[in-house]
């Protein structure tokens, strides 16, 4: 069985982590800043979304495998994916904002519960043979 979603996904979150990790980098190169983040506000900020992808990452990829390997899986697991990615470049990119009101990274953030909480909820119905 090839799980499809789940190959395209897991090297989606490998090609983001790459991109997240660049965009530390070039802050860490011209501010000269090896280790650490000697309190660079935005590389403190560069640094937490990279972080925080890899802190929600791992649980989408475990719950999309669970469930394209149950059988439940079909298109829908498609488009959650992707929303998925999309919703955490755009946490990315509202990382850097400064501003109170910060739309990019609260869409990218609230993108991310709901869809960690939508798979969970799939996964435990499907678990309980409710669906």
């Amino acid at each position: 069985m090839i799980l499809q979603v789940t190959l395209c996904a897991a090297a989606a979150a490998g090609l983001m982590i790459m991109w997240l990790g660049m965009r530390v980098g070039r802050v860490r190169m011209s501010a000269q800043i090896p280790h650490g983040d000697a309190g660079h506000p935005l590389l403190v900020k560069r640094m937490r979304a990279q972080a925080n992808f890899v802190e929600y990452t791992p649980f989408v990829l475990v719950l999309i495998g669970a469930i394209e390997v149950s059988g439940r899986g079909g298109q829908w697991l498609t488009w959650v994916a992707a929303a998925y990615f999309l919703a955490r470049i755009a946490h990315a990119f509202g990382m850097d904002d400064d501003s109170a009101r910060n739309r990019l990274r609260g869409i990218g953030i609230g993108i991310t519960m709901l869809t960690l909480l939508g798979l969970s909820v799939v996964a435990a119905l499907t678990a309980g043979g409710a669906i």
